[in-house]
Parts: structure tokens; sequence; C-alpha cells
């Protein structure tokens, strides 16, 4: 019999293949050694649109997820720097932002344009956090205009140097306290009750509430307040499954900057650090994704360092 004919196989398909895009590049950060050129003093408290400098905080390369869709967040403190940043984060990632502000109209209207362009609601709240009537004015106004509330980032601060701890005058101190501690018990307390499980409270702390730092003694104790603060709240909420967590920045370059540090130190801000720059407000922003997104489930009580390498009070 004559040999069967054999067919030979069709070569597989080949897939067509989809060109990734590349990976964005890593941005170019101003290095201590660079500040010099950018020093200047501002009066208290700063613009961040007078900054010679201007701080990124318009995370143009971060890739959103739907992390927070539909959530509604307070931020207080969040006309510019870090709390600018994060509310730009929680837009890309689908919430709604509250921005609770004190001073600066100009700054806090461009965070608003900025959150807008995320097809996200921006509610404008200028009051004074160290006043608890005004924190029960802004949480009520939140959930009414934004229809509720499920994130509390309370990151707004004061601070101002002085060279000498005895000289600090009585008013500092008790503008501080009154700021950063007072004014996040008034907000917590306001938030709470209106929390479900799942929803959460972020602070702002520092890293100079644990290293210390000799011309901002009453600044640094009142961030050492902070820590502490987030982690009793969060032994109290844990049974309610409401997680509370605390944000520790090293050097980021923010409006605060020009307006409280002296001039020496603006020319050479962030030398201290293992990375020897000051951070930019956009790089802390992911770390409040983190915590007020599913991602972080299991973190509460935590203080998240997020300070290029600060790791203790040495110079």
């Amino acid at each position: 019999m004559p040999p069967k004919k054999t067919t030979p196989a069709k070569p597989a398909a080949r897939k067509p293949t989809t060109a990734k895009a590349p990976a964005p590049k890593a941005e170019r950060r101003p290095t201590a050694k660079d500040m010099k050129a950018a020093a200047q003093k501002l009066p208290y408290p700063a613009k961040q649109a007078d900054m010679k400098l201007q701080p990124d905080s318009d995370l143009a390369n971060y890739k959103a997820a739907g992390k927070l869709k539909d959530k509604v967040a307070i931020i207080t403190g969040a006309d510019s720097g870090i709390g600018r940043a994060v509310a730009i984060a929680f837009a890309k990632e689908g919430a709604h932002v509250a921005i609770v502000f004190n001073e600066n109209v100009v700054d806090a209207e461009k965070t608003k344009q900025l959150v807008e362009k995320e097809k996200r609601k921006c509610l404008l709240l200028q009051l004074d956090v160290r006043d608890p009537e005004q924190c029960k004015q802004a949480v009520r106004r939140t959930r009414a205009e934004l229809g509720g509330l499920n994130i509390l980032v309370n990151n707004a601060a004061f601070q101002m140097s002085q060279e000498k701890f005895e000289d600090i005058p009585e008013e500092q101190i008790r503008r501080t306290f009154d700021t950063n501690i007072l004014g996040y018990i008034w907000m917590a307390q306001a938030t709470i009750p209106h929390l479900q499980k799942d929803d959460c409270i972020i602070n702002t702390g520092s890293i100079v509430g644990i290293t210390g730092i000799p011309i901002l003694v009453d600044y640094a104790s009142s961030k050492a307040g902070i820590h502490a603060l987030t982690k009793s709240l969060a032994l109290y909420l844990g049974e309610r499954g409401i997680r509370v967590n605390c944000v520790v920045p090293g050097p980021v370059w923010t409006p605060n900057i020009p307006a409280t540090m002296p001039l020496a130190e603006i020319e050479k801000f962030g030398h201290e650090v293992a990375l020897k720059r000051p951070g930019q407000p956009e790089e802390l922003a992911p770390a409040y994704v983190l915590l007020a997104s599913q991602d972080g489930s299991f973190m509460t009580g935590s203080l998240v360092h997020v300070t290029g390498g600060k790791l203790s009070s040495d110079e």
C-alpha cells in the first residue's frame, strides 16, 4: 500500500503582541544640596503659591485603582503641602473630599480645582480646628453636603522654631498644642459617632516626635502626643472595627518650612536623612491611601514612617 500522505501541521497562530507602556521614570527630586538656591523666608502662614521652589504634590505619575470609590473623607490642613497631596490621591482613588483649612483661601481653591479635575466633589470648609464647635460643624456639613463620612485625616499643624527653649512664648506653646493635639481630639470626637466598621482615622505625626529636635521642642512634644493618641484610639475603637493609624513624615518640603524654620536650616533642608534630600508631599500620599483602603485592613495603631531614612536625632 502506498504510504499515507501526511498533512504538515499548521504553525500555531501567533497572538498579537501588545506593546507595554514603559514604566514611568523616577522623578528627579531636589537634594539637600539644591536647597540653598531655593531657600527663602516667607511670613507665616505661608502660601504654597508664593514658594520659589514649588512642592511636588500633583501625583502626575500616580496609578489609581479605585481603592476609595465613593468614600467620603475629611482632611484638615489640606489647602497645601501634604494635605493637598492626600486630597488629590484620595480623589484619584474615587473619594469625595472635604478640606478644612484656616487661612489660605488661594491655596485651598487650587486644591479644590485639582480634586474636581478627578471628577470628585470637593467641599471647602474655612474653619479652625482649635474650636470644638467648628470641628462639629465640619463634620455636620461634610455629611450633609457629601452624603456621609468614612475617613478622617487629622493633618492640620502649627510649628514655629525657636533657638532657645526658655524663650518660647506662652502664646506659641498654647497654639501648638491647641492645634496639634486638641484639634485632633476635637475632630475625632466629632467624627467617631458617624464612623462604621472598616472606616478609619489617620493622623499625621512626625519623626521629630520620636527623635526630638532642639529648635522645635513644643512641636516635637505635640507630635509625640499624636503618636500616643493614635495608639490609644486604636485600642479604644478596635472592637468596632474602626482603624486608627499615623503617618510619620520626615523632612518634607511644604509651606511650613520657609514660614517657620531658620534660613540656615532651609538652605540644607533634608541633609540629615539617609537619602540626603527632603521628601515631596506626593511621596507621602500613598501611605495615607494604604491606611484608608482595604489594603491596610489589618493595620491599626501603626506608626508608618515615611522619612527618607531619618532614623535618629543625630545630625
